[in-house]
Formats: C-alpha cells, structure tokens, sequence
C-alpha cells in the first residue's frame, strides 16, 4: 500500500504548455466508488486501482494500484459504473516534484486540472502563476465524482 499526498488546483492560463515535458492520453473507468476502484490505460500501459476515502481535508489517502495489461483493462472498462473518464495529461517538472496538469475531454469538457504529490502533509510549495485557485477536498473536482455525476 502506498499513501497518496496531494494538492489539486484549478488552472488559470495555458502558459504550462511551455514546460511540458510528457504527454499522455488517458481514458479511465470506475467500476465502484465506496471505496473507489478504477481502471486507467495511460497511453500504452494501464493499471488497476483501489483508493480509500480521503483524508484531512482531502490530502492523503491509501493507495493500491497494479499494471495490467491494455487487454484487461479494456475489458474490465466494460463494468464500468457512471461515465468514462478521458483526458490529456501534462507532465511538467516543478521544483523537485511534478505537476500533472490534465485538460479533460469528457465528461467535463474544457476543465483543466493541476495535481502535485507531496512528500508529507505540510510541505510548503510555491506554484508558478498559471496555477489558480485550490480545489483539494472539493469532491466536484476528484475524477470519481465527475464519473459518477457528470
């Protein structure tokens, strides 16, 4: 098990296009929301996932995730619960972390997204201009609400 530490924020400009240094697709499936279980194919790999419910405010949460084959996880999209998640994701490195901005297709189109994993839960960032607003812990902007709701 691993413990995920992490900060969501909106985007305010297309000024990180400049720093990217990977892109992937991605196309991700929910097939249970309590606890979350999802499926993702990142480009040509893919992956299982379990995460708990989040804690402290929506900063750290247990993980588990697996790599799978494209094949499984395409099957395994087909249980899918609520709607498939797509979207481009971004890697940009920032100050020995990395951001991953994700501009998302569907179901939410036009929104874009900046995460960063921490190292401990009071770790202090500072954030290049682009990054707006922070959204850790509003449950409208984590990926299994947007599948669930829409």
């Amino acid at each position: 098990m691993a413990r995920e530490i992490e900060r969501k924020f909106l985007v305010k400009s297309d000024e990180y296009k400049a720093l990217v240094t990977g892109k992937l697709y991605l196309k991700q499936a929910y097939l249970c929301f309590d606890p979350v279980v999802r499926v993702r194919i990142a480009g040509k790999k893919a992956f299982f996932a379990v995460k708990s419910t989040s804690k402290n405010g929506g900063l750290t949460r247990d993980e588990w995730e697996w790599a799978i084959s494209v094949r499984e996880a395409s099957e395994l999209m087909k249980l899918h619960k609520g709607k498939i998640i797509e979207k481009i994701r971004y890697i940009i490195p920032w100050e020995n972390h990395v951001l991953e901005v994700d501009e998302f297709i569907r179901p939410v189109p036009d929104l874009v997204l900046a995460e960063i994993e921490l190292n401990n839960e009071t770790e202090h960032l500072s954030l290049p201009d682009w990054i707006g607003e922070e959204v850790t812990g509003k449950e409208e902007y984590y990926n299994a609400f947007m599948s669930k709701h829409g």
